[in-house]
């Protein structure tokens, strides 16, 4: 197992959509309000502050 990789991260820029108008790509926390985004799964969406989890 190689330690020294690196993870490859999302950037901030990949949370808005700037053509045009901006637009956000994921949902907010409704826990944590604004300015938490929630990580989108394939089946779920999670919260990773506060553990908050919806279902799709």
């Amino acid at each position: 197992m190689d330690l020294t990789k690196k993870k490859d991260k999302l950037k901030k820029s990949a949370y808005y959509d700037t053509s045009g108008e901006l637009k956000r790509n994921r949902k907010f926390c409704p826990k944590c309000g604004p300015g938490t985004f929630m990580a989108d799964h394939k089946d779920r969406a999670h919260c990773g502050n506060c553990g908050y989890t919806e279902k799709k």
